[in-house]
């Protein structure tokens, strides 16, 4: 059986998908973001292959490529495009997938469908990154909540950012989330950096375990 794991956010800009990169990367997946917005620089996809030296074939392409950087559905507005959920089925694969949502858990689709609503479809196991500085207690709780009231399965929380000690313990304590680890910055960002990090950071067994 392969696994599939779907990385969101507190927030957009954490780094979940440098997260995904370097998951992708450990676990010879592959990678999907069914969601694209903004097309101007680097788009995630690009960014995975890149810093986790994920070949071609294991790029699965997006569902949608929307021009603009801002909510999926205010970007397919502007695009003249109208987002279909039904066109947001999990692929069939060989091996294991990583999917990356777009910005946070309640990021809007459409106007009546979040990517939280999708992920309840799925029902795919969530690692929901979270940065590790001021303000992301609230974020993290709020988030855990809507994908509990969604009865969507939290795989873990990975943490994102500087060792941050009693911020990673009240999360842990008020969601009743693990924590999966935590993901250190690195400077400078290279597949070499980041797989490095990775591994001092996170027990690859741990996503291993739900592969097979």
């Amino acid at each position: 059986m392969t696994q599939r794991f779907v990385v969101t956010g507190t927030d957009t800009g954490i780094g979940k998908t440098v997260f995904s990169a370097a998951l992708t990367s450990a676990l010879g997946a592959y990678y999907w973001k069914p969601v694209q917005a903004g097309l101007d620089e680097e788009t995630d996809a690009e960014t995975v292959s890149r810093l986790g030296r994920v070949s071609p074939d294991r790029i699965v392409p997006e569902a949608y490529r929307l021009r603009t950087p801002a909510s999926p559905h205010h970007a397919a507005a502007l695009d003249d495009v109208t987002i279909d959920p039904d066109a947001l089925a999990l692929p069939s694969l060989p091996d294991s997938l990583v999917i990356e949502g777009a910005g946070g858990v309640l990021v809007p689709l459409t106007s009546k469908i979040l990517f939280a609503d999708v992920f309840a479809q799925w029902q795919a196991p969530v690692v929901l990154c979270a940065r590790t500085t001021l303000g992301t207690i609230n974020h993290t709780l709020m988030s855990v909540e809507a994908l509990q009231r969604r009865s969507v399965p939290i795989f873990g929380i990975a943490f994102v950012g500087e060792h941050n000690a009693e911020t990673q313990k009240i999360i842990v304590h008020m969601s009743g989330a693990r924590s999966l680890g935590r993901l250190e910055p690195t400077d400078p960002l290279s597949h070499e950096t980041l797989m490095a990090a990775f591994h001092r950071g996170f027990e690859v067994a741990m996503f291993r375990s739900m592969q097979s």
